[in-house]
Formats: C-alpha cells, structure tokens, sequence
C-alpha cells in the first residue's frame, strides 16, 4: 500500500469524524425512546457474528475496540468500517408496523508501533441510539373530540477515542481507552384534536425537546492467555467502562407545529440551552474462551450495567432497571494456509445472545435473544469482507408490551497492511 494510498484513507476517515454525527445514526426500535437509547454492547462487525465475543478474544486481522488490551494482537496496519441495517417488525395486542433503519456503524484504525508489544488506535463508533415514532389516539375525556399524539425520537450519542494496548508481560496485556463522547436526541411530540369525523379542531401544538452531550470517558481492559497444548490455550478478559455523570444542553419548547425547535419563534420555552448532565451507570465486562490457534474460537462473556443508577437531565430514572448481557460465540477457519481456496481461509463465526435490557414497563422486564452468524472473507492476502447476521426478539406482547421481531445486517471490511513500519530495501 503506497503512502499516498495510506494518507488518502487517513483523509477519509477523518471527513467521516467531521461529517457523521448527521448521518451515522442507526436504529428504529420502539424502546429507544426511553433513558439515553439503545446501548451498543456488541462491538464491531466480526464480534456481532459471534454474539459480542470480544472482550476474551481478538485477532491481527482485526480491530478490537471491545476490549483495547487485545489490540496487542493487531500487528499490521487495520483499518476498518462498517454499515449497518436493521428492520424490525413491531407488535403489539392489538396492532402491528414494520419499522425499519441504517448508516454508517463505525470507522475504526489500529497501528502497531512495537507488533505483538505495543499498539495504538483510533476510531468512531456508537454508543447508544434513537430511533422510534409512536401513534397514540385516544378520546378527551367529556368531549366529542379525540386526541392523535405523533411521538417520534432521532439520534444517539457517538464517541471519537484513542487507545493504546501493551503487553506487561509475558502473554498479559492491559489496555486504555480514553472517549470523547458527543451527540444528540431529539424527541418531538405533535399533538392535534380531532373530531368524530376526523376533522382537526383548533390548533396543533408541538413539544420539541433536544438533549446535547459533550464530555469524556474512559475504559479499561486486561487480558491474559494460558497455554494449554502447543496450539491451544484459554483467554481470560476484563474490561470496565466509565461513564459517570456526562455534561450537555437542554433546549425544550411548546409551540405551534413546525415552530417548536426555532428559539425565536412564539410559544413557551421550558429549556432554553441550560447545562446540566445526566448520569450514565458504568459498565464491567469479563469472559473467558478457548482457541486452537489458526483454527477454531470458543467463548462464553457477561457485561453488567445497572441501570437503577441512571438520571436524566432532570434527575429521573425514567423507568429503568438492572442490565446485564451473556453472549456465546465461536468462529472457526477451514485452512488459514490455503493457496488456492479463499472460502478455505474464510473466517465462519456464530454466536447466540440473551440480553435483559435496562428497560421496565410497569415493572415488566424486556429480555433480548437473538442468533447471529457471519463471516471475513478474503478480498487479498490481507483485506477482509465483514459480514454479520443477527435474527432476534425483544419484549413481549403480554403486559402492555411491544414485541419486535428483528432482523440486523453489518456489511463492512478491514484493509491491513503489513509493510507500514517496515522501510523500502528495493524501488
């Protein structure tokens, strides 16, 4: 890869940074309406197919952003992105709609500067998202009139991070990763009366509420591999992220439809760009998997993330509860030394997750169960197509709840290199 080829990546990858935060939104479930969104805690492409395995296990080719202890295995120069989609079919006792939703998921870079000793990376990638729109009617109590109530939520929040990945000794390496985290939500309700032969009666009115965060975290990560045979050993991982209390703007208005989000317009403002925080509950991550090397992963991993500690802007819980996430997933290659068959050097991952989301209806926990599969396919010697599949559901339709039938697609690719740190002998 020559250096101009290497520059112009750089390029790309830091437009993206600057232009993403309008685009890069991903999402459409029911239940992102509530706290801060739907959390990501799955990693990258090649850790959704195997279920979120990461924080035990990851490889040179590619990045690891689970867990930065493991960056230690990137070698080469990585590079690497990704899209994803998801569509989802949501019901509820008595209705049902398709929602649907995509963007770029995360643009992630890995350099080592001492291979297998010490490495540094970088990158973009999604921390939570929103992204509902809820159709409520009902009738005015003591009129002839009903109230329709269009809900709708867009955004998420975003980090841009470094970090950097070192082995202590001897097959144990620890890991830092510091965030800058930024990003919206904006959550409008329109509201209009209507009488029995649907005719709107007297004015719309509009709530527009944006909350905006700007602040830093950190995670950190350990990893430690025990040989078990000549080509075997057990990776045992840990990570804990910080979050805390997270500093932003409020601004919310009631206006008329259309006027609600102009700070000029008429109408009543509650939040006029005031500062505050809401508190984001930490994150502990630990797991354990076995690896034939160059042929086949096997991991079990848990997070936690109590959720009961959350406060919005206002200091409110907002009806959330304790989360906790367990993930199975393993890949296997058919022959990494393959000359002649890229599907022999493939890299097929499957994984299942259980996931008891933080959210509470009624006191009704939400779980999340879903299979993923997917796989790397060889685009050069190095290069790789990402892919990864997950088919799942959330909630219940017992309770007042909302299932979601899903179904989620991460198309991406890793370009390494292996010649960056290494000088020209020849022209």
């Amino acid at each position: 890869m020559s250096i101009k080829t290497r520059l112009q990546l750089i390029g790309a990858f830091c437009a993206i940074f600057i232009f993403t935060q309008a685009k890069g939104q991903i999402g459409s479930s029911t239940y992102s309406s509530i706290g801060i969104g739907d959390m990501n805690n799955s990693g990258l492409t090649p850790n959704q197919a195997m279920g979120g395995l990461g924080i035990s296990y990851g490889d040179a080719w590619s990045v690891n952003q689970v867990n930065p202890a493991l960056s230690v295995k990137n070698n080469v120069f990585n590079f690497q992105a990704a899209f994803n989609y998801k569509r989802f079919s949501a019901q509820t006792a008595t209705s049902s709609s398709t929602l649907d939703g995509g963007g770029l998921s995360n643009v992630v870079m890995s350099l080592p500067i001492k291979p297998r000793k010490w490495t540094v990376g970088m990158g973009l990638n999604q921390i939570s998202t929103v992204d509902y729109e809820h159709l409520v009617e009902a009738p005015v109590v003591n009129s002839d009139l009903n109230s329709v109530s269009r809900i709708r939520g867009r955004g998420g929040i975003s980090e841009v991070y470094v970090s950097t990945g070192f082995e202590l000794f001897r097959n144990f390496n620890l890991g830092f990763h510091g965030s800058y985290i930024f990003g919206s939500t904006i959550n409008r309700q329109q509201l209009t009366l209507t009488d029995e032969d649907g005719v709107v009666q007297g004015g719309a009115s509009e709530y527009y509420d944006r909350l905006s965060l700007s602040d830093f975290s950190f995670k950190g990560g350990a990893h430690y591999a025990l040989r078990t045979g000549e080509r075997s050993r057990l990776n045992f991982g840990a990570i804990y992220h910080v979050f805390g209390d997270l500093e932003g703007k409020k601004f919310a208005k009631m206006a008329g439809i259309g006027q609600a989000s102009d700070p000029d317009s008429n109408g009543q403002t509650v939040f006029n760009n005031e500062k505050g925080s809401i508190y984001l509950p930490n994150k502990l991550g630990y797991g354990i998997s076995f690896e034939k090397i160059n042929k086949f992963v096997i991991g079990l991993e848990a997070q936690h993330q109590d959720f009961r500690e959350y406060e919005s802007f206002i200091g409110l819980n907002e009806g959330l509860g304790n989360s906790f996430k367990v993930g199975l997933g393993g890949q296997f290659v058919p022959d990494i030394y393959s000359l002649e068959s890229a599907f022999m050097r493939s890299t097929f991952r499957a994984g299942v997750e259980f996931e008891q989301t933080p959210y509470l209806i009624g006191q009704n926990k939400v779980n999340d169960i879903g299979i993923n599969f997917g796989a790397s396919v060889p685009m050069n010697s190095l290069s790789l197509l990402n892919m990864a599949v997950k088919v799942g559901q959330r909630g219940t339709t017992e309770n007042g709840l909302v299932k979601e039938n899903y179904f989620k697609v991460s198309l991406g690719f890793s370009i390494n290199d292996n010649s960056w740190f290494y000088k020209k002998v020849f022209e």
